[in-house]
């Protein structure tokens, strides 16, 4: 017996309808992809919040805090101001040339004295022994030098009287001699006779010889012993003038016209040879030492103008001096005026100047700030079109006044530059500047 559900219905295998493929719409896969872009955004905004709360790069300021300004184009004045103290032009010091005791004061501290005039008078026992010393040294040695001269000329009278009487013997024996031969001739004197004359008249001929050489040395040997004991003389006299001129150095005189400043003498009071009692300045011509910064060493030089700004007057000087000496960041040159100068201007007063160092150029600038402190002019802070940020730059600045600084490289005329001082972010690479 055949069951209803038997070979005429077929069998359906396990898991066949399973395996069927089912197709997935389209919008699925561009919803999983912007789901990834999503999260992808949401995790780098995340981590820009983290970073700006961290303080990493980027820091948030208030727009009240910083100054911005434009980079422009225009005319660079390529000056630098410098302050300067008046002083004389020339300054003569007065210095003790003798040590010694105050006695007696000419002037006071800012009188005016002519070339000559005395100023003080100095009192040394010590230095007036020397002189009487060094005048009796000098009356001695000329005692000497004429005790030697008379002992010379005695010595002189007896040798040429020595001479005189050996010139005589000699003379005397030749005539002697020329008789005895010719008596030796005619046979009347014998041969003996004749050879004692001759060896007597030989004798006294070397001998004459020998007197006339050694007075000769003699001579020559006094006239240098005198001659040194002249200069010994001549020196001794040069001596007591400089002796003499140290003791009128007590005598303290102006040397020049002028005005005597910074002059404290008191009678009574000791000095010391080479102590300075003051000075003289030339009251006529004046100069001001400008103490300038070394950033501008190499770039100051001779025959530079300045301008100096006085009672509504403007007065043109020009560097004479430099002087390279640093000293606490500053090196001094000094400046004349090339006109007249104010009338109203006094020692010792400071001045503002404008000293020019090179002639007016077009460029870009920007103003000058405390950023350039802050940098060295190395890089800036740029700030964005919508003035919500500013980006730090690298950038390449010049010349520099009180005003401007020079763009050379980085910017863009239009461009607007953080110019504050960059305290607090200068490790930053980015402003958020918020109100």
């Amino acid at each position: 017996m055949t069951s209803p559900n038997s070979a005429t219905t077929p069998r359906t295998r396990h898991g066949e309808g399973m395996d069927r493929k089912i197709e997935r719409p389209a919008w699925h896969k561009r919803v999983k992809i912007a789901a990834v872009m999503g999260g992808g955004v949401f995790a780098l905004g995340l981590a820009f919040f983290l970073l700006t709360l961290s303080g990493g790069r980027t820091v948030k300021v208030e727009s009240t805090t910083v100054t911005v300004s434009s980079v422009t184009r225009g005319a660079f004045e390529d000056f630098v101001p410098v302050r300067g103290r008046v002083a004389p032009l020339r300054t003569v010091y007065l210095d003790a040339m003798e040590g010694g005791r105050i006695e007696k004061l000419y002037v006071e501290d800012g009188a005016f004295v002519r070339a000559g005039d005395v100023l003080v008078d100095l009192s040394n026992t010590q230095l007036r022994l020397e002189v009487l010393t060094r005048e009796a040294e000098v009356a001695q040695q000329t005692n000497n030098v004429r005790t030697l001269e008379l002992n010379l000329e005695q010595s002189r009278l007896s040798n040429r009287r020595e001479l005189i009487e050996a010139e005589y013997q000699v003379q005397k024996l030749g005539r002697i001699l020329e008789r005895r031969r010719t008596l030796f001739a005619s046979g009347t004197s014998s041969q003996s006779s004749l050879e004692s004359v001759e060896d007597e008249y030989n004798f006294q001929k070397r001998k004459l010889d020998l007197l006339v050489e050694t007075l000769s040395t003699t001579e020559r040997l006094q006239k240098t012993q005198l001659q040194q004991m002249k200069d010994t003389a001549g020196r001794l006299v040069q001596s007591l003038d400089i002796a003499r001129q140290n003791l009128e150095g007590l005598t303290v005189k102006a040397p020049v016209d002028g005005k005597v400043t910074a002059f404290n003498a008191e009678i009574g009071q000791s000095l010391s040879k080479g102590e300075r009692l003051g000075q003289i300045d030339d009251p006529a011509e004046q100069k001001i030492a400008a103490e300038i910064d070394e950033f501008y060493l190499s770039r100051v030089a001779l025959d530079q103008r300045a301008t100096l700004a006085w009672n509504g007057e403007d007065y043109e000087l020009r560097v004479a001096k430099t002087y390279p000496q640093v000293r606490d960041g500053h090196f001094v040159a000094d400046l004349l005026f090339t006109g007249s100068a104010p009338d109203d201007v006094r020692r010792g007063q400071t001045l503002q100047m404008k000293l020019t160092l090179s002639d007016f150029s077009e460029a870009l600038l920007i103003p000058d700030g405390a950023f350039f402190q802050d940098t060295g002019g190395g890089w800036v802070f740029v700030v964005a079109s919508d003035g919500k940020s500013a980006v730090r730059r690298n950038v390449r600045l010049g010349r520099r006044n009180s005003r401007f600084i020079e763009v050379l490289d980085g910017l863009e005329v239009g461009e607007e530059v953080v110019v504050s001082p960059y305290t607090g972010f200068l490790d930053k690479d980015r402003l958020q500047i918020g109100s």
